[in-house]
């Protein structure tokens, strides 16, 4: 409870913002965060969202995210092959940002790479039907996350728009989304300049 003394930052107590921060850590925890991860999924479940496909976006990360627990990939990659594309009705052309975006502070940087430039990797299964190139991805053929995307996109992703594949129900994955979402903010890198922000590196 309680409730800050100022209404600009600059004239905040030290007392005010251990108050904030205590407010925040516990509207934000694992379970929390993960949740409302898991609702941006949830929501595109249904015919709507098929666009075209045999399954939804719901489905399609479902499948994704079943085939690297299968494949025997580490948890954090199979919560990010379950999310990777939360953002994809928000920003269709640079939805993986999104989903690195929300993800980055709790997951590697190579995942978090992988995320962000997950659609260009895509294209080389679709862009030449589209007048495109499909071999943009090799404008990042020198990056040491290429070979780790290409698998990502090439093994998981690419091929989940299958409806006749059983998907491990959702239940399976929560507890791994909020085990991911409970890590220290930047774990990887105690000294990011974003690590003491909003919940003061806690």
């Amino acid at each position: 409870g309680g409730e800050v003394s100022f209404s600009a930052l600059e004239h905040g107590t030290k007392e005010d913002f251990e108050l904030m921060t205590q407010a925040y850590c516990n509207a934000t925890t694992g379970q929390k965060l993960g949740g409302r991860a898991l609702d941006m999924l949830l929501a595109l479940k249904g015919d709507e969202f098929k666009l075209s496909a045999k399954v939804d976006l719901y489905e399609h990360g479902l499948q994704t995210a079943t085939r690297a627990l299968h494949d025997n990939a580490d948890e954090e990659t199979v919560v990010c092959a379950l999310l990777h594309d939360i953002g994809e009705l928000l920003s269709p052309s640079n939805h993986g940002e999104v989903a690195a975006g929300i993800l980055r502070p709790y997951v590697s940087p190579q995942n978090w790479w992988m995320l962000a430039h997950h659609e260009v990797f895509q294209g080389y299964y679709y862009y030449h039907h589209m007048g495109g190139d499909r071999n943009t991805r090799d404008l990042y053929r020198s990056s040491p996350h290429f070979q780790a995307t290409a698998h990502f996109c090439q093994s998981y992703d690419q091929p989940s728009f299958d409806p006749t594949f059983k998907s491990e129900k959702l239940d399976v994955f929560v507890p791994m989304v909020n085990r991911v979402f409970s890590r220290k903010p930047y774990f990887f890198d105690p000294t990011h300049p974003k690590a003491c922000a909003v919940v003061g590196g806690t």
